[in-house]
């Protein structure tokens, strides 16, 4: 796997370049993390989740990987936040790290080799500090300690933006006592109510930038792989590293500087300061973890994903049809693998003959993933391609497989072959965070909760609609048939024709409008059609 040549975009350079670690076989790497002064929102899930991938896929290639993320829990927002709760800045810094870590989990989210915290690392932070003034990058000022962006002529080299054209700091009003309106903090003297630490400057806690430099050099040294985060970290956050983090080392480099698009809503970055943010877990309360994360990796990492109900629906849809063909599939191979548990061919299955469709399928499938991760993590690509073909193939052969046993025809070929297929596809799917540990039918169950609670409705309540809805066409009542399913269709719910069995597809408030405004089916649009319309699950009673 090693020898897969990798490739990424560099924000540094502009343009994608072979990626070759530092040391051959390791791979260091710091993706900055949240400021926990309250719950995350889906905009730090797209940065955590995107970085996931790549971690999951460095693992993939046989590297071994020092994945360090930070908490800043020292920070003017989590001081304003502290006071106007009561609470203790560090504690409630805590308690909101605590809850990240769970919205992870729950996005399954692998946990990184290293999470340190910037109040746990003090004597890094002032050790950088000292450095810097030894070096006459920094002055300081009653107390505080600013670093002169005019002692470093490279200033500006990650964003592009010239230095006459810098504002001040986004997190700092400007301060007369700078020799240069660009000049940031390293360390800001104490004040009245605020939690500090003591140094050679006088009590005081660190500035924002200076945090990341330091930890990141404690923990993979002044020279690492890679240094990502989201694109709004480009200027000022990672500009101010890199000066700062040269200034104090002149060795210092990052071989790769990664960054993702923003999450949007109506074309416009979501963000708490703008008021136009959903939490993780107000996301996940309605939709399952998997949707919101497949979802965050249905548009390639660099490119801002908008937000929206359909495109969730569209990947709760997408999810349900993912782990009901795993299902089926256990299902149907179940009798089969316990009938053969002994056998010796069984004990064999990856040498076991197989059909050349599942051959070219298994082959299409690792080709196509291996293509498209390679080329700077192309995940979309492989979702909406080979991984699909996969599933038709997985569906196309259960059919198959059920007919041959209503003819009493045991053949190995196909039986191995859904053994093989079904293994490649939930290889592919862990190392894209989309194989869970929970059961298929765990996750099938969960998707059919959520997906009725969006509905407002109870599964007995829509179970008695079918059965009256039944019970109305077998009397001929057409017209009362037809007016449950009009208030099903209202709900997003598609009833079939078949018995009691019922496909719920839920649509956006604007295309679920259109439908229920037209007066007759005929008219209604045809749209994506059903097996393609959001959340679709079956209800057997």
């Amino acid at each position: 796997m090693a020898n897969l040549e990798f490739q990424v975009y560099n924000t540094m350079t502009k343009q994608k370049e072979i990626f070759k670690p530092k040391e051959p076989g390791k791979v260091g790497m710091y993706i900055c993390g949240i400021t926990a002064y309250d719950y995350s929102h889906i905009g730090h899930a797209r940065v955590y989740v995107a970085f996931d991938v790549l971690y999951r896929y460095l693992l993939y290639l046989g590297l071994e990987v020092n994945y360090v993320r930070n908490f800043t829990d020292v920070d003017d927002k989590i001081i304003r936040r502290a006071n106007e709760l009561g609470e203790d800045p560090i504690s409630l810094s805590g308690r909101f790290s605590q809850e990240f870590l769970k919205d992870m989990d729950d996005l399954g989210c692998l946990r990184p080799t290293q999470e340190p915290r910037v109040s746990e690392h003090m004597d890094q932070i002032r050790a950088m500090i000292a450095q810097i003034i030894e070096n006459d990058c920094a002055y300081t000022v009653d107390g505080d300690v600013y670093f002169s962006v005019d002692k470093f002529p490279d200033y500006g080299r990650l964003s592009g933006r010239k230095l006459e054209d810098n504002r001040a700091g986004e997190r700092v009003a400007i301060d007369s006592r700078k020799r240069n309106p660009a000049d940031f903090a390293l360390w800001k003297a104490a004040k009245p109510g605020e939690p500090s630490w003591d140094s050679p400057w006088g009590p005081g806690r660190p500035g924002w930038h200076i945090e990341c430099s330091a930890m990141s050099a404690h923990y993979l040294t002044s020279s690492f792989d890679i240094h990502g985060g989201g694109m709004d970290l480009i200027f000022p956050h990672h500009e101010n590293e890199i000066a700062q983090s040269c200034a104090a080392c002149l060795s210092s480099k990052v071989g790769y500087w990664m960054h993702n698009g923003f999450v949007t809503q109506n074309n416009e970055k979501m963000s708490k300061s703008l008021g136009n943010f959903f939490t993780i877990r107000e996301v996940t309360k309605q939709y399952h973890p998997l949707a919101l994360r497949y979802f965050l990796m249905s548009t390639h990492y660099r490119s801002p994903v908008n937000y929206s109900i359909s495109q969730l629906d569209n990947a709760s849809f997408e999810v349900l049809t993912l782990y009901r063909a795993l299902h089926n599939c256990e299902v149907a191979l179940s009798p089969f693998q316990k009938e053969n548990l002994t056998d010796v061919a069984a004990q064999n299955a990856q040498t076991a003959r197989i059909t050349p469709a599942a051959q070219k399928c298994i082959d299409r499938l690792r080709s196509d993933f291996e293509a498209k991760m390679a080329d700077d993590l192309h995940v979309v690509d492989i979702l909406n391609g080979a991984l699909k073909e996969s599933l038709t193939f997985i569906n196309s052969s259960l059919g198959l497989l059920k007919k041959k046993q209503k003819q009493q025809q045991k053949q190995p070929s196909p039986i191995q072959s859904l053994v093989r297929v079904e293994k490649e596809v939930k290889k592919i799917l862990g190392v894209l965070g989309l194989l869970s540990s929970n059961t298929c039918s765990e996750i099938l169950q969960q998707l059919k909760e959520k997906a009725l609670m969006r509905a407002g409705l109870k599964e007995e309540d829509v179970l008695l609609m079918i059965e009256e809805r039944a019970t109305a066409r077998k009397e001929k009542d057409f017209l009362r048939g037809d007016q449950i399913r009009d208030q099903l269709y209202s709900k997003g719910i598609y009833p079939e024709d078949e018995g009691t069995k019922l496909r719920l597809g839920f649509l956006g408030a604007e295309e679920r409008s259109n439908w229920t405004s037209c007066t007759s089916l005929s008219d209604r649009p045809a749209g994506r059609g059903d097996l393609q319309l959001g959340s679709c699950l079956r209800i057997e009673s």
